[in-house]
């Protein structure tokens, strides 16, 4: 049986700490008020899964009762929600995030499963100087 070294041990734990803060998961659920007044909840946040920018930190609502009429308010509401929300959430993240993407959903819906009975919308933004500038997704 091979022995740790009683040194070795509290580096292990220091790793294992720092790993685990690195690890923490976001706030699920956590309401965010829209200047349309939808009621929207994170779902979670993707970091993941690059986009074709490289770094991606994906910002995922859920909007219950969303609907395909309701596409301009959410274009609205989700450039709101870049400026205010999310590009707050990205400093210190690592690799940075080169692009931020914004989606809104009427169910929760696995990462990148399709779903064609839920109403999905999608918005892109680089960030650039504490704000977000709107791109074609």
């Amino acid at each position: 049986m091979r022995r740790i070294s009683p040194f070795r041990i509290p580096v292990w734990l220091g790793a294992l700490a720092l790993v685990a803060a690195c690890q923490e998961d976001p706030p699920a659920g956590e309401v965010v008020e829209v200047p349309s007044g939808r009621a929207l909840s994170l779902i979670d946040i993707v970091t993941n899964a690059p986009g074709p920018a490289g770094a991606t930190a994906r910002f995922r609502f859920l909007a219950p009762g969303l609907s395909p009429d309701d596409a301009e308010a959410a274009s609205a509401d989700m450039q709101v929600l870049c400026d205010s929300f999310a590009v707050k959430r990205i400093d210190g993240m690592v690799p940075a995030p080169q692009q931020i993407v914004i989606s809104f959903a009427s169910e929760v819906v696995p990462f990148g499963e399709a779903s064609p009975d839920v109403v999905q919308f999608f918005e892109s933004y680089r960030p650039e100087n504490g704000a977000c500038v709107w791109e074609v997704f």
